[in-house]
């Protein structure tokens, strides 16, 4: 019991972190901002799904690299799993995103196709849909591992590119791009840092949790498919 306890405390910590980010973020006193007002709880919310699928993704990397150097198809499995629940939360991050946004910037459609990190962030997700569509168009194993492994080394440069590079190079209404002041520098009070912080590391921890429920998953199938044949 303590063993598995022991084992599993960093579950048991993101659940805590999960309730204390939600009830937290929605009862606490937030800064009046103009235009924000209310809707600045989202930043609880939204961001940090944006920050846990930028971080599953670079597990992702590093588990395609470590595939690339020892040809161990656990490696290989780890990393789709991750890229797969990454790219959950970046779609999780579109609809926080979309929801703030037309209570914020206006008509959905007027700004959604004009913003420049909205365009690189959904680049950056079709990137990552074309990975699994990669995976899936290879019939041979250890030649899927290792074309997909390659390619999820450029896909996340990509992605870096048309997150954080191309954006500030440019105008954009999110903060901290073009010439947009940062959200740590205008909206982030520390009250809401108090939030904000756990709030990454709860959704990070959420997300390694599920990845790790799927990388079993994938584990089980591939011993039940060995034993088949």
């Amino acid at each position: 019991m303590l063993k598995q306890l022991h084992k599993s405390w960093w579950k048991y910590a993101t659940v805590l972190l999960l309730l204390y980010t939600f009830i937290g973020g929605l009862m606490i006193d937030v800064p009046a901002r103009y235009v924000l007002h209310e809707t600045i709880r989202n930043l609880f919310f939204h961001v940090p799904v944006w920050f846990t699928m930028i971080l599953l993704l670079l597990v992702s990397l590093v588990y395609s690299i470590k595939y690339l150097r020892t040809s161990k198809l656990v490696y290989d499995i780890v990393a789709q799993s991750c890229a797969k629940v990454a790219v959950v939360f970046g779609i999780l991050g579109f609809i926080t995103g979309m929801l703030w946004g037309s209570n914020t910037w206006g008509d959905l459609f007027s700004w959604i196709y004009a913003d420049t990190k909205i365009l690189g962030a959904f680049i950056g997700i079709l990137i990552y849909a074309a990975y699994f569509i990669l995976r899936g168009s290879v019939d041979d194993e250890e030649k899927r591992a290792k074309v997909s492994a390659v390619y999820s080394i450029f896909a996340y440069v990509l992605l870096i590119v048309f997150i954080f590079v191309i954006p500030r190079l440019s105008d954009s209404l999110h903060p901290g791009n073009g010439g947009n002041p940062a959200f740590s520098m205008y909206d982030l009070d520390n009250t809401m840092r108090f939030i904000f912080y756990p709030a990454i590391l709860s959704y990070f921890g959420l997300g390694l949790w599920i990845s790790s429920l799927h990388v079993r998953i994938r584990i089980l199938h591939y011993k039940i498919n060995k034993i088949a044949v």
